[in-house]
């Protein structure tokens, strides 16, 4: 009789720690498609605009360079038009870079956790979700792409305010700021690395003179022109531009800023009654938080910043693969160990 209930005891906990994983997993991801539907949707808005600067890249390595940026260095092949490239990006329901197919995972994820969410968290995405595909978005593009990536990002913040707004900040909550800031933190080190061997690498005289709108547009990319300005004033030098992006604290964009959010998270999880996180995890996040709070602008100029750039990268994949192995894909002794 005793090993029969041991056995019912660890049955039961084997589907608690399934049931556990599958709504860690479904948050995050949800989180994540967001944020990269959002960073699509800032980089066309900015991209469409530089292209009207005659004096800059033409349309064709402008738009291989977004491309770069999400994550995709081989691109969309070049049609010729910037207008159906742009109108494939937003609609494409199949390619993993689309608007489209960031919003439907989101959604998707959401709807497998339904119990987890709040109804108002639910009837923003689901909003967000139809209106994305309906003709109305169709022809509001054909009108002004402007208005239609406006609406967009509207919606996304809007559920993103009622998610901080209507949800327990307890272990759920947790996971969906874990995958938004490790998305953000990502997507902003390979825009860097992107513009980096252009923008990074010119003396200051010619990046005034010659890069100013780069600039400005790098930074709108990442919401954060006007912030800057209030820490630097309009002197858009590339040391101060890389500072800002990559060491500031106090902004919601800058890599420092989210690599904190996500060691917060991650201790989060474990004080709202989560699994105890393991020295690896613990180790990768503090080694990726010491790269960013221990080095200043100019060792990292000093150095290979392109490099320094990549390698955040590379641990932002690393502490990826370490959630997953610990949080979702992890077997019931790992889940006893600790």
């Amino acid at each position: 009789m005793g090993s029969g209930i041991v056995g019912f005891e660890k049955a039961h906990t084997e589907k608690k720690d399934r049931m556990l994983s599958r709504v860690a997993d479904s948050l995050y991801w949800m989180s994540r498609y967001l944020e990269r539907a959002e960073n699509a949707v800032r980089q066309l808005d900015v991209t469409m605009s530089l292209v009207l600067d005659t004096g800059g890249p033409n349309v064709e390595t402008r738009w291989h360079r977004m491309m770069a940026a999400l994550g995709k260095p081989e691109g969309m092949p070049w049609n010729g038009s910037l207008e159906q490239m742009a109108r494939t990006l937003i609609f494409d329901p199949i390619d993993p870079l689309s608007v489209t197919f960031c919003v439907s995972g989101a959604r998707e994820n959401a709807r497998q956790v339904r119990e987890e969410i709040s109804t108002e968290q639910w009837q923003r995405l689901n909003r967000l979700y139809h209106h994305i595909h309906s003709p109305h978005a169709q022809s509001q593009f054909s009108s002004s792409v402007n208005d239609l990536l406006a609406s967009i990002i509207d919606g996304i913040y809007l559920f993103k305010g009622t998610t901080d707004t209507t949800m327990i900040h307890g272990q759920g909550w947790q996971f969906i700021r874990l995958g938004r800031y490790l998305e953000r933190a990502y997507a902003t080190a390979t825009l860097l690395e992107v513009y980096q061997p252009e923008l990074f690498q010119h003396g200051a005289q010619e990046s005034a003179a010659h890069l100013y709108l780069e600039f400005v547009g790098l930074l709108r990319s990442c919401t954060s022109f006007e912030a800057y300005c209030q820490v630097y004033t309009a002197d858009l030098s590339p040391a101060r531009v890389l500072e800002f992006l990559l060491l500031n604290r106090d902004f919601p964009h800058a890599i420092r800023y989210c690599v904190d959010g996500a060691r917060e998270s991650i201790q989060g999880i474990q004080h709202t009654g989560g699994r105890r996180a393991p020295d690896e995890l613990i180790s990768g996040i503090g080694k990726l938080h010491a790269m960013l709070v221990y080095t200043n602008i100019q060792e990292i100029l000093a150095g290979d910043a392109a490099s320094f750039l990549h390698n955040i990268r590379a641990q932002c994949l690393y502490i990826h693969e370490l959630i997953y192995r610990y949080y979702v894909h992890y077997s019931i002794q790992s889940a006893l160990a600790f």
